[in-house]
């Protein structure tokens, strides 16, 4: 029985490696878009440097456990590509926003994770070290599901998905559940109970997009439907044509036309009887 429920927590692990690789590769559109705009306008760096943390923490506690190869392999690449994300931000961050990121990685990267190794190494041994790591890397693990709130929130105040990757939801949806079973079957609950907040809020995301991105396609829709009421339209029908206008009426219609423009634009009565007399002599004339 124990076989069996091992040969699960591995399958379990290896389908939360191969997840939450794509999950890790999901911002890419985002960064992307940066790339094409030269500007992190926009964008918030947090939920990024939040990660990288969280993904330190797991390869530290996974040194502490034992039967965790699983997750070091997939917190490894986490590092790794995490660290690229938060130095392209950098570098196309204006200053005010560079200068935040900066600070927030030596808080947690290097003030936060240096304390948290330090304290627990020379503080705690055996047993209890692990415990009390586990404990830190849940509540972290818990800011990284929590992190993406402020892009929920802009979406909601926007009332548009431009900032709210869909792959990255969903990814981090079946994340979510592949590692609460592997944790739960290796009866390790600092793994599986943050993943039950990562499934809520990724289903939360998805319908705010679902909701969201509805609306903007009706809007481009409305933008582009073309403005009638400024045009006339002239319905051409081949059954019934318009009669044909005699010389005589077109030069009347002229006439009636430069006789009106003069009496609209410049109120002259005096050049309209005028007209009216001329007008009445080409009549006769033509008679």
């Amino acid at each position: 029985m124990a076989g069996f429920s091992d040969h699960w927590t591995f399958a379990f692990g290896v389908l939360g490696n191969i997840i939450s690789f794509f999950v890790f590769l999901s911002p890419l559109p985002t960064f992307y878009n940066i790339y094409k705009k030269k500007s992190t306008e926009g964008y918030q760096s947090i939920p990024y440097v939040v990660a990288l943390f969280s993904a330190m923490l797991w390869i530290y506690y996974a040194f502490l456990k034992t039967n965790t190869t699983l997750l070091v392999t997939i917190n490894t690449f986490g590092c790794f590509i995490e660290t690229l994300y938060v130095g392209f931000y950098i570098f196309y961050a204006p200053k005010k926003a560079r200068v935040q990121t900066i600070k927030l990685l030596l808080l947690l990267v290097v003030g936060g994770f240096g304390a948290i190794v330090l304290v627990t190494q020379f503080l705690f041994k055996g047993a209890i070290r692990a415990q009390i790591v586990g404990w830190i890397c849940l509540v972290f693990s818990l800011c990284v599901f929590v992190a993406p709130l402020c892009i929920v929130r802009q979406v909601i105040k926007t009332k548009s998905v431009e900032y709210m990757p869909f792959l990255l939801s969903v990814f981090l949806t079946l994340s979510a559940v592949m590692w609460f079973f592997y944790g739960l079957l290796l009866k390790d609950f600092n793994i599986a109970i943050p993943n039950v907040l990562g499934f809520i809020f990724g289903i939360l995301q998805m319908i705010l997009y679902v909701m969201y991105n509805k609306k903007e396609e009706v809007v481009i829709k409305e933008q582009n439907l073309p403005e009638l009421k400024d045009h006339v339209i002239i319905l051409e029908d081949d059954k019934k044509k318009l009669p044909e206008l005699s010389e005589e009426q077109i030069i009347n219609i002229m006439k009636l036309g430069s006789l009106v423009y003069s009496e609209k634009n410049y109120g002259n009565l005096n050049e309209v009887a005028k007209n009216d007399k001329v007008v009445s002599k080409l009549q006769t004339v033509e008679a």
